[in-house]
């Protein structure tokens, strides 16, 4: 597009509820960027799903469009229902690793096995950030949190991987440091024909920073840049070499039916089968 990029023109006139150094911010700004470029003057075209948690309020009722707010991990059953519905629109599910990964991790897989014609956003803040700093399927091994005061002694899911082995088009991770690749891994995930899964891994310095050992959210953000591995470096290293680093990349992109397009095909299938009857 020509016209040049203002936020505003996608956002309501409603203060943002984020703690100072979040990341949900920078998740905003590189995602209209996307729209913008992909030439979308307003969001009249999109809906919006979201769950429960710090990064469900990111479009609802910030973004200038139609959004709904569900019970917490339940967003992407939701847009299952609207795409199917209207599949001319474009439904986009924004949600943190709590709400995607954890409680809804069962609608991630199906929707990915079906190859949902959805996009899902997820920001990964490594910890349960709006109900208490409890423990994620994502925390960083080690890591100290209400509920692991200790320090996490679980392996954290790597959801993008997850995603492509259930059968997702398109999967990519990249963390807020990594802006211009995660605006295109966003351009990229709107334009898939399937189920498109961008992860932004983001700092959470109220809820994981602290507790984690960081004094600032210049500390987190050094530390995103110091252990971000690319996904072609990462796979030919040692899995014990790879703890509590963050592998940053585009994991698949490939065209594959859609669940819409199947499910399409076999109403029409099934109504040129019942005249013939």
């Amino acid at each position: 597009m020509t016209e040049a990029f203002n936020v505003r023109n996608y956002l309501r006139d409603i203060r943002f509820p984020f703690c100072t150094g979040c990341g949900c911010l920078t998740v905003i700004s590189h995602f209209l960027r996307a729209v913008h470029e992909l030439g979308h003057k307003d969001l009249g075209k999109f809906v919006f799903c979201s769950g429960i948690g710090c990064a469900a309020w990111i479009p609802s009722p910030h973004f200038e469009a139609d959004s709904i707010h569900t019970a917490h991990g339940r967003s992407i059953p939701v847009a299952t229902g609207i795409k199917l519905m209207r599949p001319d629109l474009n439904v986009v599910v924004f949600g943190g690793d709590g709400d995607i990964a954890g409680i809804g991790l069962s609608h991630l897989v199906h929707a990915a096995r079906r190859n949902l014609n959805i996009m899902v956003v997820m920001i990964n803040n490594m910890i349960y950030g709006m109900t208490g700093g409890q423990v994620a399927p994502t925390t960083p091994l080690g890591t100290k949190t209400t509920t692991t005061p200790y320090g996490s002694f679980e392996h954290p899911l790597d959801v993008p991987s997850l995603v492509v082995t259930a059968g997702a088009s398109y999967a990519a991770r990249w963390t807020t440091t990594h802006g211009e690749q995660l605006k295109e891994a966003m351009k990229k995930g709107l334009t898939t024909t399937g189920l498109a899964f961008v992860e932004a891994v983001s700092p959470c310095p109220t809820a994981f920073g602290r507790r984690a050992g960081f004094k600032n959210v210049a500390e987190i953000v050094r530390w995103f840049r110091e252990n971000s591995v690319p996904l072609e470096e990462a796979e030919k290293m040692a899995a014990e070499d790879l703890v509590k680093k963050i592998v940053v990349g585009e994991y698949v992109y490939r065209k594959i039916p859609t669940f819409t397009e199947a499910l399409y095909r076999t109403i029409r299938e099934a109504e040129k089968s019942a005249k013939t009857k």
